[in-house]
């Protein structure tokens, strides 16, 4: 079919290249390409507003999003990348987010104040929210429509068909439409995914949950339940206002407030549970409100936060959420972000990701879309780089639940991650400081060569070996080959010996729970930088230190 040919029921147009889904990750990616000349055709099943979860982002997902902005010319995108934007150019329906808490918990007794964690996002740096997503997906989707994409809503995709000149999609009704080139952002019923059954069965993915969300009002906050604990027990930043994890053995509960701050007028809280289906089966006698009430009985002070608590919609309840795919790339057509698979809500790893991938896709789609070249060996790093964070964050989630029967293993755990998704922040914005002084998009190509891709610090041999030997521990206590104090004690010595890790911060500390430091603390740690501090990580740490500097001395943050 030629440019000028009609498909029956849809257009003359035939566009360079159609996405189907319209969420964030659809969206998002048609905005960039329609702002920089590409004919983008936004195709989706359903219509907006609608109701998403994935709403808590992280220091690296911020830095992606402004990396994208900057990178692409598409400066909306920056709006969600703080909490102050959002809420202004939105509105006052986003929660505020200032740390990542943990608090385990034990059937039947109360939340030990010893076995908790809070890790803080700085606020000078970035400001982290809880994102409304029915509201910053449909924003998306109308600046994809400002830039020129053709969105057609409530298209339900019947057949995709590919021929040596592009594309062809059509409705069970006979409509069709004609592209280049497809990219299918739809999710977990991707019809990409089922029309060339990419799907792997059995998932190769070692860890297991299912869930069951909804969004509440009169949720109670979290500090209401702990108000009577001494200050040494009590963190510095307010639970509430951040993203919190209820954790249990083989299963963890989440409570994202949109309502945690003054400037919201969002009544709603964000709740979930997620729990291994093999050590917890999903009950054919109780509905899935039932059951997220059974289980959060089971923990005294779970059971007093969701107490009076009422849901706004019919719950969600989902068998096995992990999915994985062959491959993500072929000649004319991706997998983007949670069409190719999907692992856990743990450590709010989909934002992220999304926004990682179209970081890479996108340069590369406007590459093929100028010289015609949509051949499957274009796109071969931006699926090995989307698959290898899938099985990353696959390693990872399945050695946290291992942990959560163990405080002490479960701190160690904590720790890794978070240095790791840090020292990746920072390395990111490296880049985009380096872009902000010359222009030059060659700093963020040269961020994709890196040796473990999907690795949140992809390019640190010593990290990277400290990553697997905490995998290989949690393995190790799983089999019963050693116990959960001798696996945390192994990863500890090497945390403390790592001249890779920072120190007196808390990322090596063991009895550290609370992880806001204070001045104190930074000196301490701007000292073992001078002194001890690998030459990487010294440099990353201290550029990011100059810039938020100079970004306080004109009275705004970095990002």
């Amino acid at each position: 079919m030629s440019d000028t040919e009609t498909a029956a029921g849809g257009s003359s147009t035939v566009h360079d290249v159609a996405i189907l889904g319209s969420g964030i990750a659809g969206s998002m990616l048609a905005a960039v390409l329609a702002r920089n000349g590409v004919k983008v055709l936004l195709l989706d099943a359903s219509s907006h507003p609608r109701f998403a979860i994935g709403e808590s982002t992280i220091p690296y997902t911020l830095v992606c999003l402004r990396t994208i902005a900057e990178r692409y010319d598409v400066p909306e995108i920056k709006t969600l990348a703080t909490f102050t934007n959002a809420t202004k150019v939105l509105g006052p329906k986003f929660g505020v987010k200032k740390h990542f808490s943990f608090l385990l918990h034990h059937e039947g007794q109360d939340q030990d104040p010893k076995e908790v964690n809070q890790f803080g996002t700085p606020g000078l740096l970035h400001e982290a929210s809880h994102l409304y997503r029915q509201d910053t997906d449909a924003y998306m989707y109308h600046v994809a429509l400002k830039y020129g994409a053709v969105g057609r809503q409530n298209f339900r995709v019947a057949d995709v068909d590919f021929d040596d000149a592009g594309v062809t999609l059509s409705t069970a009704e006979g409509d069709q439409y004609r592209a280049r080139y497809v990219v299918d952002a739809s999710g977990h019923r991707s019809p990409l995914a089922e029309k060339f059954d990419l799907r792997e069965d059995p998932c190769r993915f070692s860890h297991h949950s299912r869930s069951i969300w909804n969004h509440m009002t009169r949720v109670r906050p979290t500090d209401e339940l702990f108000s009577h604990r001494a200050p040494e027990d009590t963190p510095p930043s307010p639970w509430y206002q951040g993203t919190v994890h209820h954790m249990f053995e083989r299963g963890w509960f989440w409570v994202i407030g949109f309502d945690n701050h003054p400037a919201s007028r969002n009544p709603l809280c964000s709740v979930g549970l997620t729990l291994d289906e093999r050590t917890y089966p999903k009950s054919a006698d109780m509905t899935p409100e039932e059951e997220f009430y059974h289980h959060a009985a089971r923990f005294p002070d779970i059971a007093r936060q969701f107490e009076g608590a009422r849901p706004v919609r019919s719950w969600t309840s989902t068998d096995r959420l992990q999915y994985s795919s062959k491959q993500c790339a072929g000649d004319r057509w991706f997998l983007l972000s949670h069409a190719a698979g999907f692992i856990d809500p743990l450590y709010s790893r989909g934002l992220s990701n999304t926004a990682e991938a179209i970081n890479s896709l996108a340069w590369r789609l406007l590459d093929a879309v100028k010289d015609g070249d949509f051949s499957r060996e274009r796109f071969d790093y931006v699926d090995r780089m989307q698959q290898g964070l899938f099985d990353y964050n696959d390693s990872l989630v399945n050695a946290s639940f291992i942990s959560f029967s163990d405080y002490d293993l479960w701190t160690a755990v904590y720790r890794i991650w978070s240095w790791g998704a840090n020292a990746g922040t920072y390395r990111l914005s490296e880049g985009l400081f380096k872009y902000f002084k010359d222009g030059r998009d060659q700093h963020f190509k040269d961020l994709e060569k890196a040796p473990h891709l999907g690795l949140y610090w992809p390019d640190h041999d010593g990290f990277k070996g400290l990553y697997d030997s905490l995998i290989e521990e949690c393995l190790k206590y799983e089999a019963g080959k050693v116990t959960a104090r001798e696996a945390a004690d192994t990863v500890y010595a090497q945390l403390e010996s790592a001249n890779f890790v920072p120190k007196h911060f808390g990322f090596a500390e063991r009895d550290l729970r609370f992880m806001i430091p204070n001045a104190k603390v930074m000196a301490k740690t701007a000292r073992w930088m001078a002194t001890e501090a690998d030459p990487v990580v010294k440099r990353m740490m201290q550029g990011n230190a100059r810039e938020a500097v100079k970004a306080k001395l004109k009275g705004r943050r970095i990002f």
